[in-house]
């Protein structure tokens, strides 16, 4: 199996920013969507961002926020990758001059990755979370595994409920790109836990391994 990434998500600091970095992850995020607790503001994601060494990608996620907030966090924030959990079209995800990440509500009864393939043709990954559509990431549930997950021509990741106990097994069940995590490495909302993330970090890679 190849090497499976990892991405610490709901950031809200620059120390859990390094602690992330230092338990191995590949990549943070940080939250702009307007329901969530670990939102942060545009000040805080620059200073989290300035955090960061080299090669540990800054992911921002965005819910049906507008587009002039999006372009102002642009301004401010040295982003690599932009993640979409809300109902954006296509057209809107493409504005951005940003590779993306298009979220897919797992909750939602009969989702077709291949048909979220096909709407979003330039979405660079798709993340497997469990929500519902209109509903916020993030809640530690996760979803059923016993879906079926058609192969696609583009980089999987799975999401929703994973901690360090069951990241292995997600990854013998799929086999994706990448997991990620949020409150499974949290010793409360919006705080990571160092020993939680980078137990989570050598579950994953050990299981890619395997």
């Amino acid at each position: 199996m190849n090497r499976v990434r990892t991405k610490i998500c709901g950031v809200t600091s620059p120390a859990d920013a390094r602690a992330a970095a230092a338990a191995g992850a590949d990549a943070v995020g940080l939250v702009f969507a307007e329901r969530s607790t670990r939102r942060v503001t545009t000040e805080c994601a620059a200073e989290i961002a300035a955090a960061l060494p080299p090669f540990v990608s800054r992911v921002a996620l965005f819910m049906d926020n507008d587009a002039r907030e999006i372009a102002d966090v642009l301004d401010a924030v040295p982003l690599d990758f932009l993640q979409f959990h809300g109902a954006e079209p296509a057209s809107f995800c493409n504005g951005f001059d940003r590779p993306y990440i298009k979220a897919v509500p797992m909750g939602e009864p009969g989702v077709r990755l291949t048909d979220w393939a096909e709407r979003y043709p330039r979405a660079s990954a798709f993340l497997l979370d469990a929500n519902r559509v209109g509903e916020a990431g993030g809640q530690g549930q996760a979803f059923d595994w016993r879906i079926a997950v058609e192969a696609i021509d583009r980089p999987i990741v799975i999401a929703g409920g994973l901690d360090p106990d069951n990241v292995g097994a997600a990854i013998a069940r799929f086999s994706p790109y990448a997991v990620d995590v949020s409150s499974g490495v949290e010793s409360a909302p919006g705080r990571k836990c160092s020993e939680r993330m980078r137990a989570f970090v050598n579950a994953a890679t050990e299981m890619g391994k395997a």
